[in-house]
């Protein structure tokens, strides 16, 4: 058989698979640590319930993934994951989906390994959202997520750090609402609602103009010139602001 005969027959295989995601769909990719918990309890120790070394890993890493090719217009990190929605009109691979999910958890993989000095992962599934409406419904599903892993992670380690075991911890927080888990944490002095932002509401990504300074020496003049770059938000709003927020990023 000659090779351009078995090269068409074994691409048939490879590319059994591929699936292409039509125009007019939103996409947005989410990216999680995998087994992250053994990675920052056991290989390498970070402050609980957050460390702002950690969190800087997941800004950096979400700042990469938006400039690695792919038209990013919003990036979102909370906890381990990140979301990137991507530009409605995106073409790049052609909406392959397996290029996007590939390329996605490579990259963050290693640029996340590269900074830490350990070998770290990371895997990516796509959603196609069929409108905007659902784009900031998906977006404030996640700040709201962040929400409630701050509370549950705080009211955790506030026992655990008093001297409760693991379980018991866990037991001692289970089933209990929002408005108890603030008392909780409220009964050792701490106020939930004065705790720093990003811990509770995750941080947002997004494209801004920036004006730039420079001077001509030739005309000797002072030039002002704009450029691209991405602006880092821990301050995000929580309900019904985040969703303006994010609408604002769509441009509705």
């Amino acid at each position: 058989m000659k090779f351009d005969e078995l090269d068409a027959i074994m691409r048939a295989y490879e590319t059994a698979s591929d699936r292409y995601v039509e125009k007019g769909v939103y996409l947005v990719a989410r990216i999680d640590g995998r087994s992250f918990t053994k990675l920052t309890k056991e290989k390498v120790s970070f402050e609980a319930p957050f460390d702002v070394r950690f969190r800087d890993l997941m800004a950096e890493t979400t700042r990469h993934l938006m400039n690695c090719g792919f038209k990013v217009v919003y990036g979102y990190t909370e906890s381990d994951e990140i979301s990137l929605l991507f530009d409605l009109d995106i073409d790049l691979y052609g909406r392959k989906l397996r290029k996007y999910t590939s390329i996605l958890a490579g990259e963050a993989s290693a640029k996340f390994s590269l900074m830490l000095g350990e070998l770290a992962a990371f895997d990516c599934r796509i959603c196609e959202l069929p409108d905007r409406k659902t784009v900031v419904d998906y977006f404030r599903w996640r700040n709201e997520d962040a929400h409630r892993n701050g509370l549950n992670a705080h009211c955790y380690w506030m026992l655990r750090k008093e001297g409760a075991a693991k379980g018991a911890a866990a037991a001692q927080i289970e089933g209990r609402s929002i408005e108890d888990k603030v008392a909780l944490l409220a009964s050792r002095g701490i106020d939930f609602d004065a705790l720093p932002s990003w811990q509770l509401r995750g941080t947002g990504f997004y494209w801004v103009d920036e004006e730039k300074r420079g001077y001509n020496p030739k005309e000797q003049v002072e030039v002002v010139s704009s450029k691209r770059a991405i602006r880092t938000d821990p301050d995000l709003p929580r309900g019904e602001a985040y969703g303006d927020f994010v609408r604002s990023i769509l441009g509705c």
